[in-house]
């Protein structure tokens, strides 16, 4: 059992340095916390927010956080990983835009400030389904993966798809704008499309093999998005600096076959993708989730120093960091620690958003409550890779019947 562990009158952590305001480009957060995109898979067919999408987005808002990153939103309608996940389009746009405009209003009325509102836009590759069937988008075949099946060919998108799929990022950007986002993520982690790009040293063509071509998609998304948005919306990325998988099938990892972190390229790519904020993550959530889910002493010191190493090299930049939420009663006291210590500037936490909503209020006002910690179960991640909408299966009654009802059928 979990104790109520935080002594908040422990004099040498200096709790207030969370409630510091920060500038992301021309915004303002309010305080250095943050809620990462975490997949509720509730919306409707059509890619629109459902009512659960609702009630999630406006607990989180009532919850204090300077800074709410919005789930994987998919770019495109044959992109998307579930007939359940967001996907933007001209036809619901104005659902997104009644979803961030309760976000500011229950924010506003419940803790007195506005957060910055980020969507995250994506294709979800090799994990794309359609009609509930698998019908994986890939970079390149991949063993690691694929074992002894590797997909056929016609599941390798081409270089004219991947030129398309840059205008639709782009289009996904101008609607969210439209539709009242102060920012949009352009993902590139944890193994899905452009994350796999990166990667893809063994692809032919202008998308894979050298590091100009790895990046090339990614660079260029950065580029058609900027062109069509104004200066005051930010353009960001969540990125895997480290996969975690040796080369030639890993990014961030050294060339000798080990899993030895090398972040040569992943800081050559942000010096010139030049985003204003990047959210920093490692690891494939459904492969090596021990890398992003640190559970151990290891682990965390691996995404602690793996970070540092990017807030160093770019002291100027807004860097999330991630991991935090499997720290259970420690992650407040590690959330000033790390940014104390220079290995963020935001302390971003998603699982504990599932299970406790108001956890940034909380800790801003020192009533932080362990108990209502994520105990790191794994059930809510399950829930998203069989179909079915996403929550604390621990915390609430809804997501608890989902989660039985799911095993037993």
């Amino acid at each position: 059992m979990i104790e109520v562990g935080i002594d908040m009158n422990n004099n040498s952590v200096n709790y207030s340095i969370l409630s510091e305001k920060v500038k992301v480009g021309q915004h303002e957060l309010k305080n250095r916390l943050a809620i990462h995109p975490m997949e509720g898979r509730d919306a409707h067919k059509d890619g629109s927010p459902g009512d659960m999408t609702f009630r999630r987005y406006n607990r989180w808002a009532a919850g204090g956080a300077g800074m709410i990153w919005v789930e994987a939103v998919s770019v495109a309608g044959d992109g998307r990983g579930s007939p359940l996940q967001l996907c933007i389009s001209e036809d619901n746009v104005d659902v997104f835009s009644k979803l961030t405009s309760q976000i500011r209003e229950t924010a506003l009325r419940e803790t007195g400030i506005a957060p910055v509102i980020i969507i995250q836009a994506t294709h979800n590759g090799r994990y794309t389904r359609i009609n509930g069937e698998l019908s994986p988008v890939i970079a390149r075949n991949n063993p690691i993966f694929e074992e002894d099946s590797p997909l056929p060919a016609e599941c390798i998108i081409s270089d004219d798809g991947l030129k398309s799929l840059e205008e639709q990022f782009a289009k996904a950007a101008k609607l969210s704008r439209q539709a009242g986002f102060d920012g949009i993520d352009i993902k590139s982690c944890h193994g899905y499309l452009m994350n796999e790009l990166l990667a893809a040293h063994t692809r032919p063509g202008i998308y894979g093999g050298s590091y100009e071509n790895r990046t090339r998609f990614m660079r260029n998304c950065f580029q058609a998005v900027r062109a069509v948005v104004p200066n005051d919306f930010i353009v960001t990325t969540r990125m895997n600096i480290h996969d975690g998988y040796p080369y030639p099938y890993g990014f961030g990892v050294k060339e000798d076959g080990s899993l030895t972190p090398d972040l040569s390229d992943p800081i050559r790519l942000l010096e010139e993708l030049k985003p204003e904020m990047v959210s920093i993550t490692i690891g494939y959530p459904r492969h090596n989730p021990q890398l992003n889910r640190p559970v151990d002493p290891e682990g965390v010191t691996r995404m602690r120093d793996l970070t540092k190493v990017i807030q160093g090299k770019f002291p100027e930049m807004v860097i999330v960091g991630s991991g935090l939420s499997y720290l259970k009663e420690k992650s407040l006291e590690t959330a000033v620690d790390y940014i104390e210590s220079g290995v963020c500037t935001i302390a971003g936490f998603g699982r504990i958003s599932f299970s406790y909503p108001a956890f940034a209020k909380d800790m801003l006002e020192g009533k932080f409550d362990s108990k209502q910690s994520c105990v790191a179960c794994g059930h809510c991640s399950y829930l998203m890779r069989v179909g079915q909408s996403t929550g604390c299966v621990v915390r609430e009654d809804i997501y608890t019947k989902i989660y039985r009802e799911a095993k037993n059928s």
